[in-house]
């Protein structure tokens, strides 16, 4: 099946590619249906594409790629909606974000998708991680003529 996009247009996924989010994302909560995909110029970046609203996708990374002792401590509670699975089968993700002229990471809210369920959540963390957790250099800003 194929999927329209506005940011990548007309995208091949197979059926066992949807995650389905049963609450959405903080300030999505009607996007419930995603896709995610791989960035063809950076393997540590994928898209987390709506398939609600082709006009929505979000850059995520495993925070894990950036920060190697993170961990994030949530309540059984909150993964009890993804279904049971093994410790392999969850995958955490956090959002990437363009602030002023650095990049962020979203290390309060993650994303966890049990990749056996195809069920994902995000989650508030009980660690005190920041929300808006600055990677490395500055961007250059481009400017306009």
């Amino acid at each position: 099946m194929y999927v329209m996009t506005t940011r990548f247009g007309n995208v091949p996924i197979e059926e066992g590619d949807i995650l389905s989010f049963g609450q959405g994302l903080i300030g999505m909560e009607t996007c419930r249906k995603w896709v995610l995909l791989a960035d063809a110029g950076n393997r540590a970046l994928a898209w987390l594409q709506s398939l609600d609203r082709p006009e929505v996708a979000l850059a995520v990374v495993s925070p894990r790629r950036f920060l190697a002792d993170y961990q994030v401590r949530v309540s059984s509670r909150d993964l009890a909606p993804l279904g049971d699975g093994s410790s392999k089968s969850f995958q955490v993700l956090v959002i990437l974000n363009r602030h002023e002229d650095t990049l962020t990471l979203n290390l309060k809210a993650p994303i966890v998708v049990n990749l056996d369920t195809q069920r994902g959540r995000q989650v508030v963390a009980k660690n005190d991680h920041e929300v808006q957790f600055v990677l490395g250099a500055t961007i250059p800003m481009r400017r306009s003529a």
